[in-house]
């Protein structure tokens, strides 16, 4: 099974702890957005609280590149706010996990 594929089975069946695992442990997401950056950990809080919430839905995610070394990823985020995002991930790839993550966000006006 590939790494995309591990991700979208355990974002589909709200698996918190298998998602994460797919996180190197030198893990860090930079967002270009607001020009922040996370942790493992900090991402993973932020993961287990947007999984853990019917307040925010992710839909037509699909893998638009993958290798032993980047994936890229492109869904659209739907927020509690009724914001919609659609979201592009650029993952680069290290022993098989995703060591670093760079996001950038558009608002999709409804």
């Amino acid at each position: 099974m590939s790494l995309y594929e591990k991700r979208k089975k355990a974002t589909d069946e709200k698996d918190v702890d298998a998602w994460i695992e797919t996180l190197h442990e030198d893990f860090v997401m930079v967002s270009h957005q607001d020009g922040t950056s996370k942790t493992r950990d900090e991402f993973a809080e932020m993961a287990r609280y947007f999984m853990s919430s019917d307040d925010f839905t992710t839909r037509d995610d699909r893998c638009l590149f993958e290798n032993d070394e980047a994936l890229v990823e492109h869904l659209v985020i739907d927020y509690p706010d009724g914001t919609t995002e659609a979201v592009l991930t650029f993952c680069t790839i290290k022993n098989g996990k995703i060591i670093r993550m760079e996001t950038g966000a558009t608002l999709i006006e409804k």
